[in-house]
């Protein structure tokens, strides 16, 4: 593959601290995607916003503003991780679909594809930039957009089940599922708008544990141990 689109759960990168940042988490991130960057493969991240917010769980606060600030929650993640990724040797750049002063660009087709041909790791922060859509369906446009060859979904879990195995220890894992199957049962790979976007536009998505050893470098190698959804 020449280029694939990883996405970060926000929770993953706080490692057992479940808010903020663990850098140690985030650098053995960097060190592996510096490992696939320095192979000629061009990677472009989305990470989400639940280390810092997570707007639908507050009854207090308007939906648009809430979405709001998870928006910018995704934006101060990819600055800080742009910047672990900088301090392992990679040069980075951060779009986002609304003006950030001078944090980030503006995204474009063109601009993002002008930092892959340079060999920079591109960071797609801010979601989609409208509210009552999330980071889920922000990858999922971005690596239509961008033409990305699949999916990477680097989670706090590893795989998909078909039930929560955190309550449930008859949960079945699955090592290939359909996306077909996941909107029918509901699997919540990633939310329901996001997986009609992949089926519709066949984007395979790759699910699987961020925690695990050298996880992404094994994804990519053919040592997986995550779920593969097709389409």
């Amino acid at each position: 593959m020449k280029r694939v689109m990883l996405k970060l759960s926000g929770e993953a990168l706080a490692g057992d601290k479940k808010q903020g940042f663990d850098e140690e988490t985030v650098r053995k991130v960097a060190l592996q995607v510096k490992q696939i960057v320095d192979k000629g493969m061009e990677v472009g991240i989305v990470i989400g916003g639940g280390n810092f917010w997570r707007g639908r769980s507050s009854e207090n606060i308007d939906r648009t503003k809430a979405d709001q600030i998870g928006m910018l929650a995704t934006v101060m993640n990819c600055i800080y991780v742009s910047e672990i990724f900088r301090s392992v040797g990679m040069m980075t750049n951060i779009l986002t679909p609304f003006e950030v002063g001078s944090f980030t660009k503006l995204f474009s087709k063109d601009r993002a594809n002008k930092y892959f041909a340079a060999g920079h790791v591109v960071f797609f922060a801010g979601g989609t930039g409208h509210p009552y859509f999330s980071t889920d369906t922000g990858v999922v446009l971005r690596a239509i957009e961008v033409d990305a060859e699949v999916i990477l979904l680097a989670k706090s879990i590893d795989g998909v089940y078909d039930a929560d195995p955190r309550t449930d220890p008859n949960a079945k894992k699955y090592d290939v599922v359909s996306i077909d199957e996941v909107i029918a049962k509901n699997l919540q790979v990633v939310d329901m708008t996001a997986s009609i976007m992949a089926r519709d536009n066949k984007k395979e998505m790759w699910v699987f544990d961020l925690n695990e050893e050298n996880s992404i470098v094994n994804t990519l190698d053919g040592r997986f141990n995550g779920t593969k959804v097709t389409v």
